[in-house]
């Protein structure tokens, strides 16, 4: 750094992706100021008041939390709004990962050198809630880290540095969720390291996004969890991989749900789209059970869970719920509206 004095940082963050990044920052000697993450959530089936990672973690280290629901608020009891709260840590950038609010222009400017946001994906591929998953689900071999200069549009600011990650073939949102959470610890000690006081920008030049290569990456839901056995094979693999570890791919076995944590594509004699019985069960081994697909094509299911227990490979599954299992019957919902 060009200067002796530290950057004085506001960390805005709340899940488990941005809490590993903090910690990271934290055991670099970075001077946190603040950290701001979304407020307490009732989880559980008691619907306890729970603090997110982030929280938890600056709460060990005796840093000051600030929880807004959102900066437009009224006063609070130390008599400042939001914003003001903000600016009287009087920082000098605001790092952003994953935080879930919409940052207002007002807040965008309050600190010196402004707010930079750490991006799970190589922009401007993947913009939104969910790039992770999205890229796999789309089937991109390539993703990764970018490190942007916020503005007020959804992801769209100028990148000041960007870090790649290959997508394995085998890899699942889990999986590629704490490799791309590294490669942003390694992207924003990269970037501080490189931080010029005197003109507020880091050595990077800071590149616009062409965005008519923009696509958006949707947030997560439980309900389009549910397999469409009339997709592709390939299609419903990399799905069920991009919703590991959650929302988790599931199916119905009459009406029973299972929920799918691996499978993979198989062959199986030959594929013909137009005479397929989508989701009908083919073969069951100790292995795998294989479903056919909308395109002819076939998917074993190789590790699954019922209601009421764990992951388990299919043997294991088989050893107390074969009855539920008989080729040539069909998986899903009957009553399952899939569109």
């Amino acid at each position: 750094m060009s200067s002796s004095q530290p950057l004085r940082i506001i960390f805005a963050g709340t899940p488990d992706f941005s809490a590993t990044i903090l910690e990271s920052l934290l055991s670099h000697g970075h001077q946190i100021c603040a950290v701001y993450c979304q407020p307490d959530r009732r989880v559980g089936r008691g619907k306890k008041l729970a603090a997110g990672p982030v929280k938890q973690l600056a709460l060990s280290h005796n840093l000051p939390v600030e929880q807004p629901l959102r900066f437009n608020q009224e006063i609070d009891e130390t008599g400042l709004t939001p914003l003001e709260k903000l600016t009287s840590y009087n920082a000098d950038i605001m790092i952003v990962v994953a935080y879930g609010l919409i940052l207002p222009s007002d807040v965008l400017k309050a600190p010196k050198f402004g707010c930079v946001n750490i991006h799970a994906s190589l922009l401007p591929r993947w913009r939104g809630a969910a790039p992770i998953q999205r890229a796999i689900q789309a089937g991109d071999q390539l993703t990764g880290i970018t490190i942007m200069q916020m503005d007020e549009g959804l992801d769209t600011g100028n990148m000041l540095l960007k870090s790649n990650c290959e997508i394995a073939a085998e890899e699942t949102g889990s999986s590629l969720h704490d490799r791309l959470a590294q490669i942003g610890c390694q992207s924003i000690n990269e970037l501080l390291a490189n931080f010029d006081q005197q003109t507020g920008s880091p050595l990077f030049p800071g590149e616009p996004q062409q965005d008519e290569l923009a696509c958006y990456a949707h947030k997560l839901t439980k309900a389009e969890a549910e397999i469409d056995w009339r997709e592709s094979a390939v299609a419903i693999e990399r799905k069920i991989r991009a919703f590991n570890a959650w929302p988790v791919s599931f199916t119905y076995v009459g009406s029973n749900r299972l929920r799918v944590w691996q499978a993979q594509v198989v062959s199986f004699g030959s594929a013909d789209s137009a005479s397929s019985n989508p989701g009908k069960i083919i073969e069951i081994t100790k292995h795998q059970i294989v479903i056919e697909c909308g395109d002819g094509q076939y998917l074993g299911l190789q590790q699954l869970q019922t209601d009421g227990s764990r992951a388990m490979q299919v043997a294991e599954v088989l050893n107390s719920k074969r009855a539920w299992f008989t080729e040539n019957e069909c998986l899903g919902k009957p009553d399952s509206e899939l569109d």
